[in-house]
């Protein structure tokens, strides 16, 4: 049971047109739970939309990259909501495999090249340290320019902030994302 319960509908006009912006047009199901929690503070949700509609739909990084990232991210902090979330929606857009996706959990398992793991082992230096070696970060400068390497920094930032939001509040899973794969 979710420490805050998410907002239902019948939304107020306001609320039903903040909400829409937060979800793409073509999308069948509600607003998301963490959507409409945020939605208890109107203000502070506006706030945060713009800079995650920031890092998905305007990001410097490529897409499967930014996956890895996110997914990773949310997989240390422990998220599966958000993790299932995303591996739902964007996995496979991206181009990971269920293996890969698995992989961003467990740490091990997945065929990776040698620029994805060097992405896992920056956002498990992120995580473990909020900090990344100069080895590692000597690596990433040979594979991105300063503008996606503050970008890189950012989006780890942003999906731990949402993932200490989501595990704190007990905000439950989608009932359509994936959860965790089981420990074999």
């Amino acid at each position: 049971m979710p420490r805050m319960a998410p907002l239902d509908p019948p939304y107020t006009p306001e609320t039903a047109a903040a909400l829409a912006r937060w979800m793409p047009p073509e999308v069948a199901h509600d607003p998301l739970v963490l959507f409409r929690t945020l939605h208890r503070n109107p203000e502070l949700a506006s706030r945060m939309r713009v800079l995650g509609a920031g890092l998905l739909a305007h990001g410097r990084l490529p897409a499967r990259d930014r996956e890895i990232i996110i997914d990773r991210t949310c997989a240390r902090t422990g998220c599966e909501y958000e993790w299932g979330v995303h591996a739902a929606t964007f996995g496979e857009a991206a181009g990971l495999s269920r293996e890969q996706l698995q992989a961003t959990v467990s740490g091990d398992g997945a065929p990776w090249s040698p620029k994805e793991r060097l992405l896992m082992s920056a956002a498990d230096e992120l995580h473990d340290s909020a900090c990344m070696s100069r080895r590692t970060w000597t690596a990433l400068t040979e594979h991105y320019d300063e503008q996606q390497l503050l970008e890189l920094l950012v989006l780890a930032g942003w999906y731990r902030t949402i993932s200490q939001l989501i595990n704190t509040l007990e905000i439950d899973n989608e009932p359509w994302a994936p959860s965790f794969p089981a420990s074999p």
